[in-house]
């Protein structure tokens, strides 16, 4: 059987401060391949181009990646400040209606840095534009001005997942360790959403979809960062990538 089609959202990026590209990092791609053992496809950030029912009839599953624009706060009621930062509303446009149709459809999907957050707003919950600004909070953004891949995408940060939550029952542990390179953040989860993992300031890092049919996981760290190693991340793809291929198998036996 041929491997289960990823879809991959990209991100808005000006080209030599000029021409308008989509862009997403080798790594979600080589995580999709190598940890996840799919077939990666670039969704580009264009309402328009891509409606979701088209894009669900081609998927077997959807990562939704980091990326440095913020969800634009309307879509969680809220006025629009300089301290929200860069918007990217063409990636809302695909991407908050896209966590909808997968949760309903029971496509599996994993959201990652910014795509946890689209999935909280998508499930009517609400974000913190720099969460190290609250009371009792630390600073989460990688260290200023760094540009070594092995200081900015250090283990630093120490997760306590919930007892017997998804997240616990799939690594094992109720203790994890992961990168963070953050400013935004959950602030009030959705309806839906379950609370997966807090850091040491409570700040929340993982969350899970409540009466999902499938893998439906948000993660606030990079998972796609050394995600063929990593015991926590490649366990993260290696459970993604069994849904996908769970999921390509039932809709093949449907279209039979």
């Amino acid at each position: 059987m041929s491997r289960p089609v990823i879809g991959i959202l990209c991100n808005r990026y000006l080209s030599e401060q000029l021409r308008e590209t989509q862009l997403t990092g080798r790594r979600n791609i080589d995580a999709v391949a190598n940890a996840a053992d799919c077939t990666p496809l670039l969704i580009p950030a264009l309402p328009d181009a891509c409606p979701v029912g088209d894009l669900l009839e081609a998927l077997d599953g959807v990562v939704l990646t980091g990326g440095r624009a913020n969800v634009h706060p309307r879509h969680y009621g809220e006025e629009l400040t300089d301290r929200h930062g860069e918007m990217d509303d063409e990636r809302d446009g695909v991407a908050l209606p896209l966590v909808r149709a997968c949760i309903d459809g029971g496509v599996p999907i994993f959201g990652i840095c910014r795509g946890i957050q689209e999935m909280n707003v998508a499930l009517g919950g609400t974000l913190h534009p720099e969460i190290g600004e609250l009371p009792g909070r630390h600073r989460h953004r990688m260290p200023k001005g760094c540009r070594d891949p092995q200081i900015i995408f250090e283990l630093r940060e120490r997760i306590s997942l919930l007892p017997g939550g998804v997240l616990a029952g799939m690594l094992g542990t109720e203790s994890i360790v992961t990168n963070s390179l953050h400013g935004q953040a959950v602030m009030e989860p959705g309806p839906r959403v379950v609370v997966e993992g807090r850091a040491a300031d409570e700040t929340i890092e993982a969350i899970s979809v409540a009466g999902a049919k499938t893998f439906a996981v948000g993660v606030q760290w990079h998972a796609e960062y050394d995600a063929a190693t990593d015991p926590v991340n490649r366990v993260l793809y290696a459970r993604f990538g069994d849904a996908a291929r769970a999921y390509r198998k039932r809709r093949r036996s449907v279209a039979a």
